[in-house]
């Protein structure tokens, strides 16, 4: 058996167990590490060899690691253009200008590419440039409108802070409902 006290001059009671944890969280990290990378380059290894899996296996890797690429050139913008008929708007995700290749073949006005997803599998879409001043630009994060997307507009962007609003005030409310209180001045 492992005691500590052999070794040191104090007894530190305790020490054999956090020795325990220190050790099985170091070899849990690099284990989760190690082999999660092997099983994830074995599972791509297996699907780059076949001939009709790869090729979707592929598009549908690079499409999510642009979507959630932290810098670099994923979506920046959130914006509406007027689509499939007047009237009718759709919400599209805004990443870069024109490039001056495609620009050169463009009528003079600046042009975004623009991306629009389908409901609710939003990995398929429609993708085009529309011109700058046909976009009306949006006050949400990318997250926001994914989620708008996702849910097929059951859940709008700012629902959460009006529920927790609401909670809140009912809360102050209940508060100063109970005897011999006073009620916290609303901010």
């Amino acid at each position: 058996a492992y005691l500590p006290e052999t070794y040191l001059p104090v007894k530190i009671p305790g020490l054999g167990l956090i020795i325990v944890f220190i050790t099985l969280t170091l070899l849990g990290f690099l284990t989760a590490n190690f082999v999660g990378r092997k099983l994830v380059e074995v599972g791509e290894n297996i699907l780059n060899r076949m001939p009709v899996v790869r090729p979707i296996y592929n598009s549908l890797k690079q499409i999510f690691q642009t979507l959630f690429a932290k810098g670099g050139s994923s979506f920046r913008r959130v914006g509406l253009v007027e689509f499939p008929s007047p009237g009718m708007w759709s919400l599209v995700f805004l990443s870069n200008p024109a490039s001056a290749d495609i620009a050169a073949h463009l009528p003079d006005t600046e042009h975004v590419a623009a991306f629009m997803p389908c409901t609710p599998n939003p990995t398929t879409g429609f993708f085009f440039y529309v011109a700058r001043r046909d976009i009306i630009d949006l006050d949400i994060t990318v997250e926001s409108a994914m989620t708008l997307l996702m849910s097929a507009g059951l859940v709008q962007p700012g629902d959460q802070q009006k529920k927790l609003a609401a909670l809140a005030e009912a809360a102050r409310v209940a508060h100063a409902a109970q005897p011999n209180r006073k009620a916290a001045p609303a901010k």
